[in-house]
């Protein structure tokens, strides 16, 4: 009995170890060896993409946000839809939202050039968040890689893991603590809105049935652009006072009840998120710097190392 229950003991210890291992495989170095030209070949892609759209920065940001609550940080929001593949691009928090896919397709097959077989897609999508919100004036910050690519896409779990812009601030608070990223993290993740834009149809209820916690004047502007009964795609920015800029007027706004979505406003609502979002607004470096620790920790959700996953050589399919 004594022997039984100490090699159950071992077996799980090893368990363990194996899986700290595999945690500790993520490293900032990862590619100096094996591909040191990697992070400034995806450097170029991205910036070249920006130049060219200014808003493609928030979409880099937000694509690498939605691949890490679905299944982890695993590229599998990249994958097309396959006989075995339900892809999370036509989820309704995705579909016809989500964008920047081609820009991620152009970095890696630049990257493949350079080092072929090597870079992973869910590194290439992490590295972007981070050159995207540096190109337009927000943080900086190391990005561990080590990342591997899956193999699996699934629409529904990406539908009951991203948040949707009528979630409560209880809702969005227990999704984001299923994670592991505390309150904090949440509202610091969310100022990422400070730049970016947003469709008719994802604010529409708020701007014309929402009296109490919305300023009158803001949802009459924002009317201008979105019919009531119609224009669902039409786009409006997500900080309506510096839209390009990766600043902190996103906090600002919510205390003057201007936020653009609803989930955005819940987060200054006479609640438990009122005081970290005074606190940002206040001081734009605290927020930067949150922002940039956060991140980190989200691009820690779930990864693939080791022998887990592939290297994907095109990243919209699982080859």
């Amino acid at each position: 009995m004594t022997t039984t229950v100490s090699k159950t003991a071992a077996i799980v210890s090893m368990m363990l170890l194996l899986s700290k291992t595999c945690q500790a495989q993520l490293s900032s170095t990862f590619y100096a060896n094996s591909c040191p030209n990697a992070l400034s070949t995806i450097r170029t892609t991205i910036r070249s993409a920006i130049s060219s759209e200014r808003r493609m920065a928030a979409s880099l940001i937000r694509l690498h946000f939605h691949d890490c609550f679905a299944q982890g940080c695993d590229a599998s929001i990249l994958l097309d839809e396959a006989p075995s593949i339900s892809s999370e691009k036509t989820a309704v928090q995705n579909n016809n939202s989500a964008r920047g896919y081609n820009v991620i397709d152009k970095a890696k097959a630049e990257v493949e050039k350079v080092c072929p077989g090597v870079v992973s897609c869910a590194d290439i999508l992490a590295v972007a968040a981070r050159d995207a919100s540096e190109y337009v004036g927000g943080p900086t910050w190391t990005v561990k890689l080590g990342r591997r690519d899956s193999t699996t896409a699934s629409r529904s779990f990406a539908e009951s893991n991203l948040p949707r812009f009528t979630d409560s601030l209880e809702k969005l608070t227990s999704l984001f603590g299923s994670k592991g990223l505390s309150a904090r993290d949440m509202v610091a993740l969310s100022g990422s809105h400070t730049i970016g834009q947003a469709q008719c149809l994802t604010f529409r209820d708020r701007i014309y049935n929402n009296a109490s916690d919305i300023d009158a004047g803001f949802a009459s502007t924002r009317r201008r652009g979105c019919p009531a009964n119609q224009g669902d795609t039409n786009l409006a920015p997500l900080d309506l006072v510096t839209p390009n800029c990766f600043d902190n007027n996103y906090f600002k706004n919510l205390i003057q009840k201007k936020g653009l979505l609803q989930s955005d406003q819940v987060l200054f609502s006479g609640r438990s998120t009122d005081s970290i979002v005074s606190e940002y607004s206040n001081n734009q470096d605290t927020f930067k710097s949150d922002f940039a620790t956060a991140m980190i920790k989200m691009g820690d959700i779930d990864p693939l190392t080791g022998s887990s996953g592939i290297i994907r050589s095109v990243c919209s399919a699982a080859v």
